[in-house]
């Protein structure tokens, strides 16, 4: 399903990157004493003692750090804690050779009248060699820093534009250096609407940029608000070589647009690897507007502003279709948990003889007397923190594989609790108690097979859905090797693909993780399975723990990240709906 999309990653991936978050599943500020009571409330989908808003920033006239090319900002913000230390709560997108950047990613965070809230906000020029690397892992001692401004949350919701402008200065400075450039928050309320709508947008005709070949289009999206100006919202993908484009379908939410009358600024642009992305055309219409373009099948011409022609506006040939228009009413993750959704909780741990004698301490299965976890306690440890408190019985099916066991036979599946019949066990804690046990009984061997593990999860969930679409599950298998039937466990994913399954990967050790970098479909590469089927969504997220550089970002932090949007995907795709949900349908 398309959606829109934000600058998070290099090259033409600048302009699609990844699918932007619903709010619910967005990084959120806990930040003070009603953390817990608003907690209660949200669980229950109900309003808590906050406001939650959106935080937009731009800057202006940022320093140029780069020699060939501008700087390519991402800015991050932070809390102030009591103790003076400083808590990261939200990224924006890299935006590449621009020194007035204006970010797509809004920065969720709830708004307590009662506390004072002092943020911190740095801006940092990102490396090159980094800009494949999503934003969230981005090491920040490896850019350069550009510039930091501090404010409380009050000061920028008091103003009437809700809008604040700092100027940047240097690292524990106070005075401005306007040479710095400036930073502007724009705090807006959160709109609760679950209301959408989704189309499918054409060009035709659009004039041609390139020298040797044609334009390379994409569509840009911005909400004019009331306080003067537009916010960007929304972009499409690229698509190369085209004068006459047709985009994925895209979904804009009430949130995003505000009401069918408001006004939306629609640019097209012919993209450039260089960032400095030419427009093509430019129109105005509200969501109302292109409804009506649907219903009439017309198409409406670009123009090029006055400010482009010395004061004359130009009308184009270039024109905008809507070929598809349809209301939808968008759920959240929180939506589905919170009137009793379940993420179920599988683990599969790789037992093959590559891991090193599990009794000496050069081992990835070593059991330190003194306490510390090796790679697997760790990824078991941090993910299932974070699943459990989804699962209501806490019952946790977990497997091992590459291993010979006590007959003699080597298998890719066996329980690690021992029972031949009941592969569950009891928590997190049962999991890693099991995990240091079968190193005791089980003995080192290979190849590394993914298949039958993951066809086991499968037959797990696919049973599950006879009686029960309440349920999800979660596998996470942790492994050290290179995968030894990669096509096998290419169609075991696609066959998955169609269940309420997601597949974490944890890579632990120096190995050559390629194969599992295929698995994970980030580059928009779906699967195939070896008689040509295509994966109907992405179920895999991977994530090799060597560059999670020594703790910084945990496992979980980077595993789960696209979770919630993989069982949103699956819900929308069966049109399973939360308890709460009126069947009826509701015009927007």
């Amino acid at each position: 399903m398309g959606g829109c999309l934000s600058d998070t990653k290099g090259g033409q991936q600048a302009v699609g990157g990844v699918q932007q978050m619903p709010m619910a599943m967005s990084n959120e500020i806990a930040s003070g004493p009603n953390d817990a009571v608003e907690f209660f409330f949200r669980s229950r989908g109900l309003h808590g003692l906050s406001t939650q808003l959106e935080l937009s920033l731009s800057a202006a006239n940022l320093l140029d750090r780069d020699i060939f090319s501008k700087s390519d900002p991402i800015a991050i913000v932070y809390q102030k804690k009591r103790d003076g230390t400083l808590d990261e709560f939200g990224r924006t997108e890299v935006i590449m050779n621009t020194l007035d950047p204006v970010w797509i990613e809004k920065i969720p965070i709830a708004y307590q009248f009662e506390i004072v809230q002092p943020l911190v906000f740095r801006v940092f020029d990102v490396d090159t060699k980094y800009h494949n690397l999503p934003a969230k892992m981005l090491r920040l001692d490896e850019q350069e820093f550009l510039g930091e401004a501090s404010c409380v949350l009050s000061e920028i919701v008091t103003k009437q534009s809700r809008s604040l402008t700092l100027h940047l200065h240097k690292r524990n400075e106070n005075g401005g250096m306007k040479r710095l450039g400036t930073l502007t928050i724009r705090a807006e309320e959160t709109n609760a609407s679950r209301e959408a709508v989704e189309m499918i947008l054409r060009c035709s005709h659009l004039a041609n940029k390139d020298l040797f070949s044609k334009s390379d289009p994409f569509l840009r999206i911005s909400r004019i608000v009331e306080s003067g100006g537009a916010i960007p919202i929304c972009k499409t993908e690229v698509v190369n070589n085209s004068l006459n484009p047709t985009w994925k379908p895209l979904r804009l939410t009430m949130q995003q647009f505000g009401s069918k009358d408001n006004p939306l600024v629609i640019e097209c642009f012919d993209f450039n690897d260089s960032g400095k992305h030419e427009l093509i055309g430019i129109l105005q219409k509200s969501v109302a507007d292109l409804e009506k373009i649907y219903e009439e099948k017309i198409g409406v011409k670009f123009h090029l502003p006055s400010s482009f022609l010395h004061g004359h506006e130009k009308i184009l040939k270039g024109q905008l279709f809507v070929d598809g228009f349809s209301k939808k009413l968008i759920y959240s993750f929180l939506d589905y948990i919170s009137s009793g959704f379940e993420l179920n909780f599988m683990v599969a741990v790789d037992f093959t003889a590559s891991n090193g004698n599990p009794w000496l301490p050069v081992s990835l299965h070593y059991i330190d007397p003194s306490g510390r976890l090796n790679a697997y306690q760790q990824a078991i440890l941090e993910v299932g923190d974070v699943i459990q408190f989804y699962d209501s019985d806490k019952r946790f099916p977990a497997w091992g594989f590459g291993g010979r066991l006590s007959n003699g036979v080597v298998s890719h599946c066996f329980n690690l609790n021992g029972n031949a019949t009941n592969c569950e066990v009891e928590g997190v804690g049962g999991i890693m108690s099991v995990y240091a046990n079968t190193l005791n009984s089980v003995s080192l061997s290979g190849p590394t097979l993914f298949g039958q593990v993951i066809n086991r999860a499968a037959q797990i969930a696919s049973q599950s859905l006879s009686y029960n679409q309440n349920k999800y599950f979660v596998l996470l298998i942790v492994t050290d090797g290179v995968l030894t039937d990669l096509q096998e466990t290419k169609d075991a994913l696609v066959r998955a693909s169609d269940l309420p399954l997601s597949i974490l990967i944890v890579g632990v050790g120096s190995a050559d993780f390629k194969a599992m970098e295929i698995l994970d479909a980030d580059k928009g590469l779906r699967l195939e399975s070896s008689t040509g089927r295509i994966a109907t969504r992405d179920i895999v997220q991977f994530v090799p723990m060597r560059e999670l550089h020594g703790g910084q970002i945990s496992v979980a932090q980077v595993l789960l990240e696209e979770l919630p949007g993989q069982f949103l995907t699956y819900m929308q795709s069966r049109d399973i709906k939360p308890g709460f949900a009126n069947e009826a349908s509701t015009s927007i």
